[in-house]
């Protein structure tokens, strides 16, 4: 116990920035490696075995594919800068005096949808200076253990402060739950005891007002085609005015058609036109994706929803109506709505943009 209180005692919020600074350096490089299907010479053993379970996602969850890790792995290498983590944690300034011991036990319930999906959470967990529990999603277990793997080799002292498994958890003091409406119900249940953070399904919209250039909807197409679109902050739903040429999208989202290359995608599409044929239900078919007019937020993959407004006013009644379902809002900012998500850039997500908008930071250092 001394020698662990030693070891402790060290882990201050400099060398906490810095380790996950470093971190971010070898996503960086794996990121590249894995886009030039390189071989893995990298320095670090523990690098090796991360760019090994990355390279190998996709025999674990076919939906992993080469390029939608490579892109998550890129973004949190991009997110992990060490001018962005010292502004992130600079406005908390609790952080500079976290006990050196770990201070709570804290269970996080992992996703599995895209690759690494909960490392925000475990990133939060360990910078405000506890100790880490995931509990891994069967759809997503070997990328979190090699990159918990990874982190250790980096900096030593993080060894004793996290821990992955697929079994329950027990032990905890506090609990952050991602999963579906169904799952959320379940996690009230039997986490409602503790201080937590339970996230239900949130989906995410793209508003067009009809002056968008080919290249904007090009890019739009980034927010709903990445990760099969399976992402809370992937593009579900358009609003589009009335009148809107939806037949546009089959050439601006052109570079995207090798989706339907994906075998689970393209049966997905072929269902869901079938499904649309026999209903006789009206859609647009662009040879890759669906577009069909639907109240819903949330479209099945291959099937992209949309819905028209008249005016200004009733779209924005439509998104304060919505606004608990909504993770983002991809669009050209307006006076009224400065703080949408340009486009391409829904799935690059900074350290401040919390999940559901809940400031896990400060939950966290919230907990007594």
């Amino acid at each position: 116990m001394k020698y662990f209180h030693r070891k402790t005692m060290e882990l201050n919020l400099n060398r906490r920035i810095k380790a996950f600074t470093l971190l971010g350096k070898e996503f960086k490089a794996v990121a590249a490696c894995l886009e030039k299907d390189g071989e893995a010479n990298f320095e670090r053993t523990s690098t090796r075995a991360f760019f090994k379970a990355a390279r190998d996602a996709a025999h674990h969850n076919p939906w992993f594919t080469r390029a939608n890790v490579t892109r998550a792995i890129a973004a949190l290498g991009a997110m992990l800068e060490q001018d962005k983590l010292k502004q992130w944690t600079g406005a908390y300034p609790a952080l500079a005096t976290v006990a050196p011991l770990p201070r709570k036990e804290v269970a996080v319930v992992m996703a599995g949808n895209i690759p690494l999906v909960g490392f925000h959470d475990f990133l939060c967990v360990l910078m405000a200076g506890h100790r880490f529990l995931g509990k891994l999603s069967s759809q997503d277990r070997k990328l979190p253990t090699a990159l918990g793997g990874l982190l250790s080799e980096i900096e030593p002292l993080f060894s004793d402060r996290m821990s992955f498994s697929g079994d329950p958890i027990h032990g905890f003091d506090a609990v952050i739950a991602t999963g579906s409406n169904n799952s959320a119900r379940y996690f009230e249940h039997y986490f409602g005891q503790y201080p937590h953070i339970i996230r239900k399904n949130r989906n995410s919209v793209a508003v067009l007002d009809g002056s968008e250039q080919p290249e904007e909807l090009r890019l739009l197409g980034e927010d709903v085609f990445s990760f099969f679109g399976l992402g809370c902050r992937n593009v579900s739903k358009l609003l589009v005015p009335e009148g809107y040429d939806l037949s546009r999208f089959e050439e601006d989202w052109s570079d995207y058609r090798a989706v339907a290359d994906h075998h689970k995608y393209y049966n997905n599409y072929e269902y869901y036109k079938a499904i649309h044929l026999v209903n006789r239900a009206p859609f647009v078919d662009t040879g890759f994706c669906l577009l069909r007019q639907d109240p819903s937020l949330a479209s099945p993959v291959s099937v992209i929803h949309y819905d028209k407004y008249d005016s200004v006013e009733g779209l924005d009644q439509y998104l304060k109506r919505e606004a608990a379902n909504i993770q983002c809002i991809v669009g050209k900012p307006t006076e009224k709505s400065p703080a949408r998500v340009p486009f391409g850039k829904s799935q690059q997500p900074g350290l401040m943009d919390y999940a559901d908008g809940v400031d896990t930071l400060a939950f966290l250092l919230g907990l007594s």
